[in-house]
């Protein structure tokens, strides 16, 4: 009578378990049609891609050959959740800067940056935005990936017009729906990668707006300014599908400086070649942060950024990626601290600003004011 019952009682709490694990199946798959986890590029503009020198095999292929992964994957993944810095978030709030839009629109040949990936350039009267998010959060996943206390500066319904918004790739910590829909009337032209402008149409961009360019197309954006895309070393994909949108780097032209927009590479040979080809530099903005031995090849260790700056040939380097989100084990002040240390040894002028601080790129501070410690 005993087993009787005890079997009853397992069969109910396997079916209800097997319930469960239905229902959260059929919600999961719901939440994947979410706008936000974007579209895969389809018709023209994937026959388009497929004519790229990068694509190959169905996917998009960096330069070299490059393991997302170093190690084995259970002791990467094991040392992701188990091996963090105590101090990977901070225990106050970043120290900013608030920024008022009204003042400083009147402003000329500035830099703002707003944490991690996310900037503000105007130069020559051009308002021009890289990998905005604004939305306090870069997870798919409702209540994770929040944004450090202290980080959030201004939000993007207070952002003026912008001329040129630049997107390195179609990562959520980089492309933000929430941001970038908030921003659409306000967007002239944006610069893209191969295929990301599928996203982007599907979130109501038009074709107006967007560029969609492969590595080493140049783009004539008029009244001196040019952008010519080229490569990095990382990886792409939104949703189950990874590799279908390229990702990039970009060299900005403008009358009066010349700019290198690096968004998330690992460090490789194409620093040197983009530096020979199209350097020198007035300043380097690369990424550095959420780095880890186990994924180098994907994101720069921070002497390895001094090193891509050289390559490059760049007279200032400005380190982003860092101090806002977590995605990596390091504390979150350790990148700043490194790569600060390390610009020393080499003699390489760096500024590390605070987020909404403006930068006059005129007469730029260029070395470390160490703002973290």
């Amino acid at each position: 009578m005993k087993n009787t019952k005890n079997y009853k009682r397992s069969k109910t709490f396997f079916k209800r378990s097997l319930l469960l694990i239905a229902i959260l199946s059929v919600l999961s798959i719901l939440y994947m049609f979410h706008p936000q986890f974007g579209k895969r590029p389809s018709g023209k503009r994937l026959e388009r891609i497929k004519q790229s020198p990068q694509f190959r095999e169905g996917k998009f292929k960096n330069t070299n050959h490059t393991p997302q992964i170093t190690q084995n994957f259970s002791i990467a993944l094991y040392e992701f959740f188990f091996k963090k810095s105590e101090e990977s978030k901070p225990n106050h709030d970043i120290p900013s800067i608030e920024l008022n839009w009204d003042k400083l629109i009147n402003k000329d040949n500035c830099l703002i940056w707003f944490g991690h990936s996310s900037y503000f350039i105007r130069l020559n009267g051009k308002n021009i935005l890289v990998d905005p998010v604004f939305s306090g959060s870069i997870s798919p996943l409702p209540g994770s990936g929040k944004a450090f206390k202290g980080t959030e500066v201004t939000t993007a319904e207070a952002l003026p017009n912008i001329d040129y918004l630049f997107l390195s790739h179609d990562h959520y910590d980089h492309m933000d729906y929430k941001t970038l829909k908030t921003l659409q009337p306000k967007v002239g032209k944006i610069i893209v990668g191969l295929g990301v402008g599928s996203h982007l149409e599907y979130w109501g961009y038009s074709t107006n707006q967007i560029i969609e360019k492969d590595w080493w197309d140049t783009i004539d954006l008029e009244g001196g300014f040019k952008v010519t895309v080229t490569p990095a070393r990382h990886f792409s994909g939104r949703s189950i599908w990874s590799a279908n949108t390229l990702w990039a780097s970009y060299v900005l032209e403008t009358p009066s400086l010349k700019l290198y927009l690096g968004g998330d590479s690992g460090y490789d040979t194409h620093f040197k070649e983009i530096g020979d080809k199209l350097g020198p530099f007035d300043i380097a903005i690369l990424e550095n942060g959420q780095y880890n031995l186990s994924w180098k090849h994907i994101h720069m260790m921070p002497e390895e950024v001094v090193q891509a700056t050289k390559d490059l040939n760049a007279k200032i380097l400005f380190p982003v990626h860092s101090s806002k989100f977590v995605l990596a084990n390091h504390s979150w002040y350790e990148p700043l601290e490194r790569v600060s240390n390390e610009a020393v040894k080499q003699n390489q002028a760096l500024i590390t600003p605070l987020i909404g601080e403006i930068v006059d790129l005129k007469s730029m501070n260029s070395h470390s004011t160490y703002w973290w410690r």
